[in-house]
């Protein structure tokens, strides 16, 4: 028989259980898709169980295998129903590894591949609030693993620190970034024009482009406070635009709407729904603010502003050392991007004025050395590799 195009003829065929809660358009999301990609184009198996979303065509497309499944509730009837629906999957399949991409999942996928006596592993994208012991048990399976990836040397040391006895299995594997599909060059006039549009923004306008989903922690309250305070000092002709989903969270964007109106922003803040053109949302931006309030790893939306070269305000939670370059990291001559303290309004508010600021060889500068380090950064199929490489390591110590 044929080996699959791509295998390696030292190792066998594997098949990977991957448990992720959407398919939609997070980190999580876009791993799987590339994990599932990786391994089905190398002739292993991934079997992809979530509860779905718009990324299922390319997963189907690339040879993996979709099952719906709820494994986002966290009702405790409905978790055990999906672990023995996983339990079951495992040992018809013949799952060699059960990979969780969320907690969620992760205990569904945990207590079935106990059951079936197979390898586990987690992926941390982002850091987890502990704020009470039962929120620090529910979020203990992610350390429950056999071997635990974090998406950044930050992530692993925040790992390390709330869980030091996990400390010898935490294997950090960068965040993939594919910077092909984020290249300045090939977004074109109508597109840009038809984002200005879609933000009410006019010619001299200068955009700030606020990705993330609409949810506390991305911190838009914050924003929408900076924003009334940037009014107050007089900056002029700017425009906060919120590009996040909702998920049906609409008591939170009720509040933003009654914070804005409080604030007398509703002039310079605008709530433009989720964007089918990043590109084009960066290219008409002139700084993109990110102003998470917990820690959260990897943003691939930071990375990919300065694939764009557009220059970037984060807050300490949101982007740590291995996402952009920033004072007093590094020398202002090497910065890509200000970082700020999370929840610091005034401070926010002045990295935003200061980049609105920059004078055009200024902005040009910051932006082609945002550019030079997204590209140096893996790909990610090299990612997906090093995790094939993991799982191989995992299989072949259970072994008889």
């Amino acid at each position: 028989m044929a080996r699959p195009s791509g295998q390696n003829p030292q190792t066998r065929a594997l098949t990977v259980l991957i448990a992720v809660p959407t398919l939609e358009s997070g980190a999580s999301d876009l791993n799987a898709l590339a994990l599932t990609q990786y391994l089905a184009s190398h002739g292993h198996h991934p079997i992809v169980v979530s509860q779905g979303g718009r990324l299922v065509p390319e997963l189907l497309a690339a040879g993996g295998e979709f099952i719906e499944m709820d494994v986002t509730s966290r009702n405790p009837y409905r978790m055990l129903h999906c672990v023995r629906q996983l339990s079951r999957l495992i040992a018809s399949r013949r799952c060699d590894i059960v990979h969780a991409l969320g907690r969620a999942p992760g205990w569904s996928g945990y207590l079935a591949a106990r059951a079936q006596r197979r390898p586990f592993v987690t992926t941390w994208f982002k850091g987890f609030r502990e704020q009470n012991r039962l929120k620090r048990f529910y979020n203990s399976v992610m350390v429950r693993g056999d071997r635990i990836i974090a998406a950044s040397d930050d992530l692993a040391d925040l790992i390390r620190d709330r869980y030091p006895a996990v400390r010898t299995r935490i294997t950090t594997l960068p965040l993939g970034f594919d910077a092909t599909t984020f290249d300045p060059d090939s977004v074109t006039a109508e597109r840009i024009a038809h984002i200005r549009h879609a933000f009410g923004a006019g010619p001299d306008t200068r955009i700030i482009l606020a990705p993330g989903r609409m949810v506390r922690r991305k911190g838009h309250h914050h924003i929408v406070q900076a924003a009334a305070w940037m009014k107050a000092a007089g900056v002029k002709d700017f425009l906060i635009a919120f590009t996040g989903e909702d998920q049906g969270r609409t008591h939170f964007t009720g509040q933003l709407w009654d914070l804005v109106l409080s604030t007398g922003t509703t002039d310079v803040v605008r709530f433009a729904g989720l964007s089918d053109d990043l590109p084009a949302a960066l290219a008409v931006s002139a700084a993109a603010v990110f102003a998470s309030t917990q820690p959260e790893g990897a943003l691939r939306t930071i990375l990919a502003a300065q694939a764009m070269g557009v220059p970037v305000a984060a807050s300490d939670l949101a982007a740590g050392s291995s996402l952009m370059l920033s004072p007093p990291a590094v020398s202002e001559d090497r910065m890509t991007g200000l970082r700020f303290p999370s929840g610091d309004i005034e401070a926010m508010a002045t990295a935003l004025t200061r980049l609105l600021n920059l004078s055009e060889p200024e902005r040009q500068a910051m932006g082609a050395r945002g550019q030079a380090w997204v590209s140096d950064l893996q790909e990610p199929a090299a990612v997906a590799e090093q995790t094939l490489r993991l799982y191989m390591e995992l299989t072949q110590a259970r072994a008889p």
